[in-house]
């Protein structure tokens, strides 16, 4: 399939909504913006598997008018938001990326979507996710080169932010499948704090999952999350996202760790000199960073996060014994050998295993957290290089894997290059402390690109 003959356009919201009240533009008029990009874009990306187009065209209707009488409901009232499809929602089908799940509804929506509805917000529709938000693609394609994929597991949240359909789309991450996504289609992707948004409603039990945004602007990120959060809080035993009711100022970090990772081995030369191009610029506006030569903390880290997407794996795959056994006593022909695979070598673990396994994740998370007291964050890429060529995989979640591993916030701003593609810049954070991290991102925002 050839390349689109036009670039990708996002459609950020907050920066357009001090021209509502006046009536120089309102919701339903940015909606059909977003939906003639949709028509655009659709049939070529594939990013959506439901749409409810008079459903958002009449909440549209509805935030318009709210707006107009000063009464809207939240910062988002009226923003188109897309689902990701693993996700509940009352309005249309949850399929979970699965054949098993053709036309499945549950009949309620999501805290999440529960929460961004009485927040006001715009439900497009369901976008396209892996299979049980796992490893198998759906068919959605990159749009910046459709040879190429967009990432996943949140890959149809992303295409669809990339082309403007929608300024945000949920998303979730066990592994990689915020950031990465967000970083190959050139949007901005945000995974909370372990815990932080509240997942109930969501086909995605396991213990490092969580849901989050990958948006248009850093700003519209950070408010989709806190608007959720707001309303129905984070998991249940967990205190929720920490943080101000409008996006974090801009701070420009004092000190950076630099984190190799074990994909440093495995980046595109291209990728290593974005990346140093970045730090050099940052160290150049008197941004301190370290790296494992010159920090013994941050060399304890690197060492704490080695080996971090293959301990994630086999932590997913104990925790996923369960409904692997039960999809495939339904139906083993409508699983794919990855997911049949996992099952098995589920059922080959124990639960001294397991048990062992959250004591070095433990363990693991308190060297890591040892840096919050010297750095503002962690620097490091968001992936390889540019998404990589062919739909038969969702790429290398290597980069990803450490935040995910650790339970901490993470950040991927768009900001690099590679092959003329874009290449997200992940800053890492520290647990509960995600306005922290969004300040520093905005303000590494600012040094290398002045602004978003």
């Amino acid at each position: 399939m050839d390349a689109p003959n036009v670039t990708p356009v996002m459609r950020p919201y907050l920066r357009m909504t001090a021209m509502f009240p006046a009536g120089r533009d309102t919701p339903r008029d940015f909606l059909e913006r977003c939906l003639a990009a949709l028509d655009g874009w659709e049939p070529k990306i594939g990013a959506f598997v439901t749409l409810n187009l008079a459903g958002a065209r009449a909440a549209a209707d509805r935030s318009s008018e709210r707006w107009r009488d000063s009464r809207i409901l939240s910062a988002i009232d009226g923003m188109p938001i897309g689902v990701k499809d693993i996700i509940e929602t009352i309005d249309m089908p949850t399929q979970n990326g699965s054949p098993l799940f053709d036309g499945f509804r549950s009949e309620r929506d999501g805290a999440s979507v529960a929460a961004l509805r009485e927040a006001g917000a715009v439900i497009l529709g369901k976008t396209v996710t892996t299979e049980f938000a796992a490893t198998e693609p759906r068919g959605t394609r990159n749009p910046w080169d459709q040879n190429r994929t967009p990432g996943g597991s949140s890959s149809g949240s992303a295409a669809a932010v990339a082309v403007g359909a929608i300024s945000a789309g949920l998303g979730t991450q066990v592994l990689g499948s915020i950031v990465r996504p967000a970083s190959f289609c050139g949007c901005f992707g945000f995974k909370p704090t372990v815990g932080a948004i509240n997942r109930g409603g969501s086909y995605d039990g396991l213990s490092q999952s969580v849901h989050g945004p990958i948006a248009a602007s850093l700003g519209d990120a950070w408010q989709v999350a806190y608007e959720i959060a707001s309303r129905v809080g984070g998991d249940p035993g967990f205190p929720g996202l920490h943080g101000p009711a409008r996006p974090p100022a801009p701070a420009k970090p004092r000190r950076l760790a630099f984190l190799e990772t074990d994909g440093w081995a495995l980046a595109t030369a291209a990728a290593r000199d974005a990346i140093g191009e970045a730090l050099a610029k940052l160290k150049s506006a008197s941004v301190s960073v370290a790296t494992r030569n010159d920090s013994e903390k941050v060399a304890a880290a690197e060492a704490a996060i080695q080996g971090a997407r293959e301990f994630s794996v086999r932590l997913n795959t104990w925790e996923s014994r369960w409904p692997i056994n039960t999809y495939r006593a339904r139906d083993a022909s409508k699983l794919s050998k990855a997911m049949l695979d996992r099952g098995a070598q589920a059922e080959a673990m124990t639960l001294d295993d397991y048990r062992a396994d959250l004591n070095e994740r433990a363990r693991r998370r308190a060297v890591y957290h040892a840096l919050a007291v010297e750095f503002d964050a962690c620097i490091t890429l968001t992936a390889t290089g540019a998404a990589p060529i062919g739909l038969g995989s969702t790429g290398n979640p290597v980069f990803a894997a450490p935040g995910s591993m650790l339970g901490v916030p993470a950040v991927t701003l768009p900001l690099l290059r590679d092959a003329g593609l874009p290449l997200g810049l992940q800053l890492m954070g520290f647990a509960d402390l995600d306005a922290l991290l969004f300040a520093t991102a905005g303000g590494v925002l600012e040094v290398l690109e002045g602004g978003e």
